[in-house]
């Protein structure tokens, strides 16, 4: 059986606006499994928002416990949190969030430089996973030398290059064309089949039904959560 890479209990998020608490999440209770491909949706205003920045390390929750790899981070220092989001999560982001002055080979190198890795398997490790996403023919290329898709690539190079637990997508394909889109989709189920995790945040349905596993939300809680039994790949819809 799979290990629960993911646990969260009771979770709650609250923002106060003025006077008046906002509840952004309530009562969330889930659990994620290793090699999962799960997508979150909502429309917005949903907490699905929220929800990722808790599930990436980038928030805490007001209340509840969250579980990661069996560890506490509920309520872990800034420090500890920062440390868990380098080596544990892999973060894909819309706007891709390139260092525009930096080369491919150096944005995906840089989760490895916070980690302490000599310079020699660094350089190493991101042309690896710059080969895996095939783009070891533009590893000098800097983002604005770059198309929407490549730039994207290299991007999910950068979330694969610690050997992440979990990969945390968020609008991966927001600001791509629709054949663009399919490529990262198709890149992103190649992945998943090597064993990695994938947590996809979308509100696209077509996005959404390449997951195995589909989370909805609505006004900060879960509304539904089912398996997709009519998983849409990429393989399928190249055939004729």
């Amino acid at each position: 059986m799979s290990m629960e890479l993911i646990k969260l209990e009771d979770i709650a998020k609250t923002f106060t606006i003025g006077e008046v608490n906002v509840y952004a999440l309530q009562d969330i209770t889930l659990s994620i499994f290793e090699n999962e491909f799960v997508a979150l949706m909502g429309p917005s205003g949903s907490g699905k928002s929220t929800l990722m920045n808790i599930l990436g390390c980038l928030d805490t929750p007001t209340s509840g416990n969250y579980r990661l790899n069996n560890q506490d981070v509920s309520s872990l220092s800034d420090n500890q949190l920062a440390e868990i989001r380098n080596k544990e999560i892999g973060f894909i982001f819309q706007t891709f969030n390139l260092l525009p002055r930096a080369t491919a080979l150096d944005n995906v190198a840089l989760p490895l430089i916070y980690a302490g890795m000599a310079k020699g398997p660094r350089i190493e490790r991101a042309l690896e996973v710059l080969a895996q996403v095939e783009l070891a023919d533009r590893v000098k290329h800097k983002p604005n030398e770059l198309s929407g898709g490549q730039r994207q690539r290299v991007a999910i190079a950068r979330a694969l290059v610690n050997h992440p637990s979990i990969i945390l997508a968020d609008e991966p394909t927001g600001n791509l064309d629709s054949k663009t889109s399919i490529e990262i989709m198709g890149l992103l189920e190649e992945i998943h089949g090597k064993g990695n995790t994938i947590i996809i945040v979308t509100h696209e349905e077509d996005i959404a039904k390449h997951a195995h596993r589909i989370i909805r939300l609505i006004d900060g809680q879960v509304s539904s959560d089912e398996i997709n039994h009519e998983v849409r790949t990429v393989a399928s819809l190249s055939k004729p």
